[in-house]
């Protein structure tokens, strides 16, 4: 079982060597997501979404990348040392893309070297593509690095950066064994809460991260989730935290609705009942790897509560997790639609998939509204802007 302290002090200093690559990849006029960048910086900038420098915003998307291939990376290990992704239609078995305990290393770097002598032209950052996209293929791993959105498929690494990222997911203790084995029969995942809120340094600052306590969050959950259930049913019930983070709250209202609706419909089968209790979860959150991190916690619960042991095996359980602003996605008011759109379509950048979610933020759709919003000035000066032209009151500066 990993040592959350012990990962996230291994994978800040991993992180920082990847933010150094991204960035000199981001000023490499030959690298297409440099200039993918720029014109998403000025378009921003036209539309009023930032007034930040380009170097400034240029950083927090550095260190937004950075998180995702650390993320990605993290989702498939965890994949791999608890055979989620055993019988993977393209490999079979038991496969091992990055690494895993026991002979399971050795077996991936076989894997890798034959996937060279078909592709001899592909670098180790083409191989971790290869496991993302093994995750990404299953309908139930989409989500987790979706390649509509996830920067892991357009913010490129250098070959040198992802080597040392495998060397470093398969380094050894001194006695042979694996030194980060996420085995787990729980398939726990609150260590990713960890990370969520003490991985990036910027990511902390920018999104004023800071954990839900568990007894906090039961605390509230007690207080809206329990009554709305007794109040107005199980089917068709709602609820939305519109800042989820890594999800906290989502986790605490399905393991909630999981069990309610085994009271309320026993001849359910696990997945009906597993797909009814998602249906009642909404989250929206403006950082795209507390989505992610929220979307693996779901999947880890989902698989857990429906008794499936792979996400090969499982359903493509439908999600209603998005990245974005909810301050400015929420009114669905006539100034909001100035500020936002213009005669083609609403301005979002890259990461944000609010536009797949349509209707998530409508107002007065909810039984339920909780959440632990961050408390933070707004240093962009359009932002804050936006916001005031979006909402008649606010609170001093």
């Amino acid at each position: 079982m990993i040592s959350s302290p012990v990962l996230l002090a291994d994978l800040k200093r991993r992180l920082a060597l990847l933010e150094t690559d991204l960035r000199e990849q981001s000023e490499d006029p030959e690298v297409a997501w440099s200039s993918q960048l720029r014109a998403e910086h000025a378009r921003a900038t036209e539309r009023g979404r930032t007034a930040l420098t380009w170097s400034a915003w240029r950083d927090g998307e550095v260190a937004q990348a950075g998180v995702a291939w650390i993320l990605a990376s993290t989702f498939v290990r965890f994949c791999e040392d608890n055979h989620l992704l055993d019988g993977h239609p393209t490999a079979g078995g038991s496969p091992v893309w990055i690494a895993g305990p026991g002979d399971r290393t050795a077996r991936a770097v076989e894997h890798q070297q034959a996937h060279y002598e078909d592709h001899p032209t592909d670098n180790s950052r083409d191989w971790l593509l290869v496991a993302f996209r093994a995750l990404a293929d299953l309908p139930a791993g989409r989500g987790l690095v979706d390649p509509d959105h996830n920067p892991v498929w357009r913010a490129p690494i250098s070959a040198a950066a992802a080597d040392a990222l495998l060397v470093f997911w398969r380094e050894q203790d001194d006695d042979g064994a694996l030194r980060r084995d996420f085995t787990d029969p729980d398939l726990g995942t609150r260590f990713l809460g960890d990370l969520y809120q003490d991985l990036s340094d910027y990511a902390k600052k920018t999104y004023a991260l800071l954990q839900t306590p568990v007894f906090v969050e039961e605390f509230i959950l007690d207080r809206t989730l329990t009554p709305a259930m007794a109040e107005f049913g199980l089917p068709g019930l709602k609820l939305i935290d519109p800042t989820c983070g890594s999800g906290h709250f989502l986790l605490g209202a399905f393991a909630r609705l999981d069990a309610a609706w085994q009271t309320a419909a026993p001849n359910l089968s696990a997945r009906e009942r597993v797909q009814k209790a998602l249906d009642s979860i909404h989250g929206v959150d403006l950082n795209p790897f507390a989505v992610a991190i929220a979307r693996f916690r779901l999947t880890a619960a989902a698989l857990q509560a429906s008794g499936d042991t792979t996400l090969t095996a499982a359903p493509a359980y439908k999600y209603h997790l998005a990245v974005g602003d909810s301050l400015l996605g929420a009114q669905g008011v006539q100034q909001e639609l100035d500020l936002l759109a213009d005669d083609e379509e609403p301005f979002a950048y890259a990461a944000e998939d609010l536009a797949d979610y349509h209707g998530i933020l409508t107002a007065g759709t909810y039984h339920v509204v909780v959440g632990n919003p961050p408390y933070i000035t707004v240093k962009d000066k359009a932002l804050s802007e936006a916001y005031r032209k979006a909402y008649t009151t606010c609170h001093r500066q």
